[in-house]
């Protein structure tokens, strides 16, 4: 089994690639594997967020870059930032995980969370793409193509069994 507890710097080469959604990397103790089938034990801090590119080095020294899956997910937009940034308002007032690009949201996909955008005006998909949502106003670290990544201060370990 592949054991993932290092921060790798980022421009380490990656040998290996593990493929996981959004709630995946939100997870300090995983059990999954690679993209290519071998077992991998992934153990991080609590409360840390791994990002579309992150690197981590194994035991082994062998380095595993992470990639955000693709999952199902809605996407308003409009050109009017103001009815964009109502949106964003509720949402972060309900709390949501949200994506923010130049002139679209995306959001896990939510029929309530559908009908609440669509009832403010704004133009609304359904797609399915890799999901890297904001990490927050408290976030801290660095930036993968736009979005903040808490993983710049990331602390790996290995827990109690």
């Amino acid at each position: 089994m592949l054991i993932l507890e290092q921060l790798a710097p980022a421009d380490a080469t990656a040998t290996e690639r593990v493929v996981l959604t959004f709630d995946l990397r939100c997870k300090c103790r995983l059990r999954t594997h690679t993209a290519t089938g071998e077992d991998v034990g992934l153990f991080v801090a609590r409360g840390s967020v791994l990002r579309h590119g992150d690197k981590l080095a194994a035991q082994d020294g062998r380095i595993a870059e992470i990639i955000a899956a693709p999952e199902c997910l809605i996407e308003v937009s409009s050109a009017d930032p103001l009815l964009l940034a109502r949106a964003a308002y509720h949402l972060g007032n309900r709390h949501v995980a949200v994506q923010v690009g130049a002139g679209w949201l995306r959001f896990a996909s939510d029929h309530v969370l559908r009908d609440m955008v669509l009832g403010l005006g704004l133009a609304v998909s359904d797609i399915t793409a890799p999901f890297s949502p904001e990490s927050g106003a408290y976030g801290h670290g660095h930036t993968h193509g736009g979005t903040t990544s808490a993983s710049a201060k990331l602390h790996l370990f290995r827990g109690p069994a």
